[in-house]
């Protein structure tokens, strides 16, 4: 009798279990079963279309979201009007080439389903943290914090972003189109993740998604996130706002430095070249599938 298999995964994580049941003996004969299980773990990997966006591309992204979102437009309209500027880049009108501005502001995100298994008065409580390090005088840059996603908790969290009084940082909650979110993701400088498993099991997919694009990731810490984030080598793990604050603060310090620690973060991902879904999937579960 060929062998049973079954698929299984954590919700919302990066694990999956492959369970392989072979039955022998018809149990209506009344012979003896045994089975037998060998468990697989298999991880979830990003999907190919998570990876850096080229800079034409970021800009063209900025550019659309602009239209709707004041946060991706410029702040001062060039010289030149032929000049294409978003808050964060521009187009040459003679050359056609995009650079990044001088000056620009740092780019935050962070995608939600706006449920109590992410508190986001800690992120609220960072920024206010490291608004008034601005204001109290240090280098830093001012902050674009994007936050996607749509759920329960959503009106009331932007209820308490709009009590907000920010000088130097900019908070934006779109809801983006598909296509868009793995480009914003390749376009960011950091990501930030608040998802804090109740189970200590499943492990965000966002942060996965994250990494496909080299984004390095602050995540709150809840056990068995070390499985994915490396604490020091592709991002930083924190526990409160306070610590979030710090660690936006020391990432932060001299930006856009190609020698700082965000950076290297980005470097590392880049080397790790994880291996993308269809991928695993052909190299881990497949072969346990034809065998079956």
């Amino acid at each position: 009798m060929a062998p049973a298999t079954v698929l299984s995964s954590w919700p919302s994580g990066v694990k999956s279990v492959e369970v392989v049941a072979v039955v022998v003996g018809p149990k209506a004969l009344g012979q003896a079963v045994i089975c037998l299980f060998r468990a697989v773990t298999v991880y979830d990997k990003p999907a190919s279309f998570f990876k850096e966006t080229p800079l034409d591309l970021q800009h063209q992204l900025f550019m659309k979201l602009g239209c709707t979102y004041p946060a991706f437009k410029a702040r001062l309209e060039p010289l030149d009007l032929a000049t294409e500027r978003s808050a964060f880049t521009e187009r040459d009108a003679q050359s056609g080439v995009v650079t990044h501005l001088r000056g620009r502001p740092a780019l935050l995100i962070s995608s939600t389903s706006w449920t109590e298994d992410e508190d986001f008065s800690i992120l609220l409580a960072a920024l206010e943290k490291f608004e008034q390090l601005i204001l109290d005088g240090e280098s830093l840059p001012s902050l674009v914090c994007v936050i996607t996603g749509k759920g329960p908790l959503k009106e009331y969290y932007c209820s308490l972003i709009s009590q907000k009084r920010f000088q130097h940082i900019q908070v934006c909650t779109p809801w983006l189109e598909a296509e868009d979110y793995p480009l914003l993701l390749g376009s960011a400088d950091l990501g930030v993740c608040l998802h804090k498993s109740s189970s200590g099991l499943d492990l965000p997919m966002k942060v996965v998604d994250m990494f496909g694009c080299c984004l390095p990731v602050c995540a709150v810490k809840f056990r068995s996130l070390q499985e994915l984030v490396k604490h020091e080598e592709n991002g930083l793990v924190f526990e409160d706002a306070e610590e979030l604050a710090g660690q936006l603060q020391m990432l932060f310090s001299k930006f856009p430095d190609p020698a700082g620690k965000l950076n290297q973060f980005r470097k590392n991902l880049r080397e790790s070249e994880p291996l993308r879904w269809d991928e695993s999937w052909k190299q881990t579960v497949l072969p346990l599938v034809m065998d079956t």
